[in-house]
């Protein structure tokens, strides 16, 4: 087990003119929104929140070995479906014992645990500025100093937090399942403001040119301005939705639990495909990712689908033997993610052909994190794995 398997080389859409992707949609925009909406990759040496970047696109500009072998592996106690950050050279993850744990890239060693008094689900760590923030199933978001792992602030919410933070424009966007959005201060925690929806915000959001776009368990994703709170829009889903929506070039991409993946123009404010596997139609749940105009999600389908992001049709699918719950990374060609079915496996990109796999033995619903040619990951027994 300390190597990956090795295999051998064996909806109604818009037209691409009227969907307004990348050349189409920065187009209209002013010169600062497209610098803001250049901001989706995450960087060689870090992965600092969930989906690496804050546009939520699930994509690094790190190089990764063409083999991969398993460089360390850490017991957190309890289940890790907390996706990890990095940053500095450091792993930082929340574990369902209730710790946020900071280890070392390098070698898995530990530099500190700090307890958060709630266990930690799914909210996965944002790192910015000296500070790690992440949410508990208690209602609380913390911040927590990355240099020793004492705490700087906690925030209590009125339910879980399973959604991450996010940090931009000097605040903590993050929902919660009381039904709000909540922009709080970075410095104190204070809240700024809060946005009441008709439903648990479970979903991240995401954010570019000053604007949080968050899909909701109300069927809505909506867009926020970051400084004050306000709604300026709303898109209907047409369905539940636990994803978190990915964000390039003005569009935004996630999945519902209506079996649908939906490519929304944020320009028009309207959804210009919907895609549906024509056999297997179960719900999305995985956060996608996107690059170089394709679009790659997981489903409980227990496939992986790579659709256009024009038009939203499939380039591949490629099975697994359960859920895919993980949300996949891309990077140096290459798709990483998790299944239940217990195995991390690593697509070729273009292709989706299957170019390597590693059998953890238990469910992998987290998702990887990249940096510095390294791949992190959680499972459900506990364990945090470091590919390199």
């Amino acid at each position: 087990m300390d190597e990956l398997k090795e295999h051998e080389q064996a909806g109604s859409p818009l037209s691409r003119r009227s969907f307004l992707t990348l050349p189409l949609a920065l187009g209209l925009a002013p010169a600062v929104a497209r610098a803001s909406w250049n901001n989706f990759a995450a960087p060689a040496d870090a992965w600092p929140q969930f989906r690496g970047n804050a546009q939520l696109t699930g994509f690094s500009n790190s190089g990764v070995p063409a083999s991969l072998r398993l460089l360390w592996t850490f017991d957190a106690g309890e289940s890790v479906e907390s996706s990890a950050a990095v940053a500095g050279g450091v792993v930082y993850v929340g574990t369902q014992k209730g710790e946020l744990v900071a280890l070392n890239l390098g070698d898995g060693g530990v530099r500190w645990r700090y307890a958060a008094g709630n266990p930690i689900g799914e909210s996965s760590p944002a790192v910015s500025r000296g500070a790690v923030y992440v949410g508990d199933l208690g209602g609380f978001v913390h911040a927590v100093r990355a240099a020793d792992g004492q705490r700087a602030w906690a925030f209590q919410t009125g339910s879980e937090v399973k959604s991450s933070p996010v940090v931009a424009g000097g605040r903590v966007v993050v929902g919660s399942y009381d039904t709000h959005l909540y922009g709080l201060s970075v410095a104190a925690g204070r809240p700024l403001w809060k946005l009441k929806t008709n439903g648990q915000v479970h979903a991240t959001a995401g954010v570019a040119e000053g604007v949080a776009y968050v899909a909701g368990c109300d069927e809505l994703l909506r867009a926020v301005r970051l400084s004050d709170g306000r709604q300026l829009y709303e898109v209907r889903s047409g369905a539940y939705t636990g994803a978190s929506a990915a964000l390039l070039a003005g569009n935004a991409f996630y999945g519902t639990f209506n079996n649908e993946v939906l490519g929304i123009n944020l320009v028009a404010r309207q959804v210009g495909w919907r895609y549906q596997h024509r056999e297997r139609q179960f719900p999305f749940y995985s956060s996608a990712a996107v690059i170089d105009a394709r679009v790659v999600v997981g489903g409980r389908d227990k496939m992986v689908h790579c659709l256009d992001a024009y038009t939203g049709r499939a380039h591949w699918t490629f099975a697994t033997q359960a859920r895919v719950e993980s949300s996949p990374a891309v990077a140096a060609g290459r798709v990483f993610f998790g299944s239940n079915d217990g195995r991390f496996y690593v697509l070729d990109f273009q292709t989706g052909r299957k170019l390597a796999e590693f059998n953890a033995g238990a469910p992998i619903s987290a998702s990887p994190a990249i940096a510095s040619g390294r791949v992190v990951v959680g499972s459900q027994d506990g364990k945090l794995y470091c590919f390199g």
